[in-house]
């Protein structure tokens, strides 16, 4: 069968994938046009597979609010810079976090498993799979989570363009533009300050003991702190994991709009609460920031092109 130029447009507008790939799928299809999409997303899962190796660092994170109640954060990656700004690998982020804020999984394997809400004929694996062959780039659906309020709402904050999401939740049983605005300026201090907890009280005995014992050794290897009495070392060993919990702690944090520059986030949040006649706290917040805990590699993006381009 001869395969026509609008064929090869009408496969390439149904999967994005590049126009030479659309003429060999066909070909390879005798022109039929279901038979080619499956031929590209085998094809492509082909691709995924050679690329996996490769580290995807990059990419964005991607908040979003449903009805004030319910948020979920993803994170995606890519491999450069360069796709994360590409509008295509955008809207396919804002699909996976409208996709997370919807679902009822565990973990990311069940996540992945699950029913792709825009096409019902594929999973969201089968989806990611999909956007590997068409940009050409190893990408990785990382993480996700959800956050439902129970006695509240959530707010959302996204920084850097997508660099760092932030969810933040709240028990209140006042919901206005007030409390919303707080919980907003509380969403920029976690995005900027990276707090891992919201008060002293999550902090586990645990991690305050080995703190102290990591404390008590560097003391012990000072020449001069060593030779002081046990009642002064144990008080130099308390102050700094106080401050330590005061910069770890988002309540013990000083705001960072704080007038003054002394009034601590827990100070602002029992303020707000108190202008507004309401029961107000922070109860929960998650922040993910791209990329971090993952190697990235520095590669030279145009030797690559050039050894593809080679035939390598």
């Amino acid at each position: 069968m001869a395969i026509t130029a609008a064929m090869v447009k009408e496969l390439r507008e149904m999967t994005g994938a590049g126009m030479m790939d659309c003429k060999k799928a066909l070909g390879e299809t005798n022109g039929d046009m279901d038979a080619a999409v499956e031929f590209l997303r085998k094809n492509g899962q082909a691709k995924a597979e050679k690329k996996a190796s490769r580290i995807a660092a990059e990419g964005l994170c991607k908040v979003v609010v449903k009805d004030d109640k319910t948020a979920a954060v993803v994170e995606v990656n890519s491999e450069t810079d360069f796709v994360a700004k590409n509008e295509k690998f955008q809207n396919f982020v804002t699909a996976v976090a409208e996709q997370a804020v919807m679902t009822d999984a565990a973990d990311i394997d069940a996540f992945l498993a699950e029913q792709w809400k825009a096409d019902a004929s594929k999973t969201v694996k089968e989806a990611l799979v999909e956007q590997i062959a068409v940009i050409g780039e190893n990408l990785n659906i990382r993480r996700f989570e959800k956050v439902t309020a129970a006695n509240g709402c959530v707010v959302s904050y996204t920084h850097g363009g997508g660099r760092i999401g932030v969810i933040v939740e709240a028990d209140t049983d006042v919901v206005n533009d007030a409390i919303k605005e707080a919980m907003t300026n509380v969403a920029m201090q976690i995005a900027a300050l990276s707090p891992k907890y919201v008060s002293r009280s999550e902090v586990s005995a645990e991690y305050i003991a080995h703190e102290k014992e990591i404390l008590l050794a560097q003391i012990m290897n000072d020449p001069k702190e060593s030779q002081k009495p046990e009642k002064v070392i144990n008080g130099m060993i308390e102050g700094r994991v106080s401050k330590e919990l005061k910069e770890i702690c988002l309540l013990d944090q000083v705001y960072v709009k704080a007038e003054d520059g002394k009034q601590t986030v827990g100070k602002y949040i029992d303020q707000v609460a108190k202008d507004n006649g309401a029961k107000f706290s922070i109860k929960r917040f998650v922040r993910f920031e791209t990329g971090e805990g993952l190697e990235k590699k520095n590669e030279d993006f145009a030797a690559e092109v050039a050894a593809q381009m080679a035939g390598n």
